[in-house]
């Protein structure tokens, strides 16, 4: 009965760092990333479309990302989606390619964007210890039903702690990973 509880708590915790790792990849480094396009949709044919749907994504340089939509009619849609996207990059077109230089970083901004990630990190602790919370709270509703005994949920209690831990510090690891990433110069 407690196992069970217990995996379940393991595996909502492992989609809360993999979601965290998702927005991570939306977060800009000093490197270009087709990450940081992931979110914006374009308008094709009335219907808001992923980017990546409607143009090939390419990283040919590290500070650059290119676009080769498949219709060449969709380049004036696709750079609107990009400034509208109010990611800080200015589209440049050829006719058939789209360019998207990324600036390099300043201090400060990469300053910024650690603070943001921090953010971002403990977003992601408080909402592993809620499912700590909500996993103690069903253990000791099985305990009180007399589905396990008291012995039984004190060492349930301390395996869920134990599980916390292991992916709070998941977290930080994931979280210093990508700290390291934006500092490079």
């Amino acid at each position: 009965m407690t196992k069970a509880v217990i995996s379940n708590m393991g595996a909502h915790m492992d989609k809360t760092i993999d979601a965290l790792r998702k927005e991570y990849q939306k977060v800009r480094t000093g490197r270009a990333s087709t990450g940081l396009l992931d979110e914006i949709r374009v308008d094709f044919y009335g219907t808001p479309t992923p980017i990546n749907q409607v143009a090939t994504l390419a990283v040919p340089e590290p500070r650059t990302i290119t676009l080769q939509p498949w219709d060449a009619k969709m380049i004036p849609l696709i750079e609107k989606a990009i400034m509208n996207a109010n990611l800080g990059l200015t589209p440049a077109n050829d006719g058939k390619v789209i360019r998207l230089n990324l600036p390099p970083l300043t201090e400060e901004r990469r300053k910024d964007i650690v603070k943001q990630l921090k953010k971002l990190a403990e977003d992601a602790k408080v909402a592993v210890r809620n499912i700590r919370r909500d996993a103690i709270d069903e253990l000791k509703k099985q305990e009180k039903e007399k589905k396990i005994s008291e012995d039984d949920l004190k060492r349930a209690e301390k395996e869920v702690q134990d599980v916390t831990n292991s992916h709070v510090a998941k977290i930080d690891e994931v979280c210093l990973h990508k700290e390291k990433e934006v500092m490079e110069v």
